[in-house]
């Protein structure tokens, strides 16, 4: 397996009606989160110990929730709150 980022859901249900701009500033800072956890837990799969809590970052104009898989090598992204509407 290799790390990776996606929707919880779908992005249209996560992800819909916020600027497209926003939602890419999201995509980039899980695709960060990836390279970050994919180096700090290498091989995934072997992991034995508990998953991280799910946690909040802040973009530009809002913050996303997302929460680490370890043995799936996933970053999900659980929801998204944009400010600049």
């Amino acid at each position: 397996m290799t790390w990776s980022w996606e929707y919880w859901t779908s992005r249209e249900e996560i992800a819909g009606g916020a600027p497209p701009s926003f939602v890419k500033a999201v995509e980039d800072k899980a695709a960060e989160i990836v390279r970050a956890a994919e180096v700090l837990y290498l091989d995934g799969t072997a992991w034995q110990g508990p998953n991280p809590r799910s946690a909040d970052m802040r973009v530009p104009g809002g913050m996303f929730s997302y929460t680490i898989i370890i043995r799936k090598e996933r970053v999900y992204v659980l929801q998204i709150t944009c400010l600049d509407f």
